[in-house]
């Protein structure tokens, strides 16, 4: 499972005032405690209107002085994506495109030569497809963009977006069916996603997201943008791996519980 940290984005309301403030410390905790609960990526999302790409420089120079996690810059202008790789000292994730506009024009030819993973969301003018037909179209025409730009698949992390389970009861249906194409279609892309949304308005969400981490897994979700330091969850993700047979013998799972990620705290 490739864990994208969650932590330092601007509208996390937390997150939001820090950065606003400009609390160096405030980020630089946020950096080192995922970076320790052994996150693959570190999303980086501003969430500003005005000077952007500055501060986007700002907060990656951070990260990048408390850990060597790669960065996963996150911005929905595409451009400033581009701008800020510049500032990454090692190969990351665009975070992200999808078919609304000109967002794959921008990346794809800026990524189409490096190593750099990318989001792509299964939106486009229209919005969220209601369908998995349509969000299967959408994908099919992302990989022929990403294709025609020299861009394997392995370096997509296909998001297949979440609606809110209390304004859809098919949510999860849904996003599982479309995960499960994805992979017959092409086995090697990753499946992404920020799942928290599934669970907005509702008591406990906390339940709602750990079972949606588990029935994703298993329609072939690989990756998610989620807090690496929520043991609940991690302990979720661990669990699930080995339970479907993608964990040899276990041996994550119980390293994992051995550096305390999960399970009780150790006094």
């Amino acid at each position: 499972m490739i864990i994208i940290g969650e932590k330092i984005n601007g509208s996390i309301p937390s997150a939001g005032k820090a950065i606003a403030a400009r609390d160096e410390a405030w980020i630089r905790n946020l950096a080192k405690i995922q970076s320790e609960a052994n996150a693959d990526y570190i999303d980086c999302c501003a969430s500003v209107n005005v000077d952007e790409l500055e501060t986007m420089e700002w907060l990656i120079g951070l990260i990048q002085d408390e850990c060597d996690t790669p960065i996963c810059i996150d911005s929905p202008d595409p451009q400033v994506c581009v701008d800020a790789m510049k500032f990454c000292k090692k190969t990351g994730i665009i975070n992200s495109v999808s078919l609304e506009g000109n967002k794959t024009d921008i990346v794809f030819p800026a990524i189409k030569d490096t190593k750099w993973g990318c989001v792509a969301l299964l939106c486009d003018d229209h919005g969220i497809p209601k369908t998995a037909d349509k969000r299967i179209e959408i994908f099919e025409e992302i990989l022929r963009r990403a294709k025609d730009s020299g861009i394997a698949p392995d370096r997509l992390y296909i998001d297949p977006l979440v609606e809110t389970l209390g304004t859809n009861t098919k949510s999860l249906l849904t996003f599982a069916e479309v995960c499960r194409r994805i992979k017959e279609i092409e086995p090697d892309v990753h499946i992404t996603s920020g799942l928290s949304n599934i669970s907005f308005g509702l008591p406990v969400r906390k339940m709602i997201n750990q079972s949606f981490m588990v029935l994703a897994m298993n329609a072939g979700m690989d990756s998610a943008i989620v807090d690496p330091t929520n043991r609940d969850m991690m302990g979720t993700i661990y669990a699930t791996a080995a339970l479907l047979d993608e964990d040899f013998y276990c041996m994550e799972y119980i390293g994992a519980h051995r550096e305390g990620l999960f399970g009780p705290v150790k006094q």
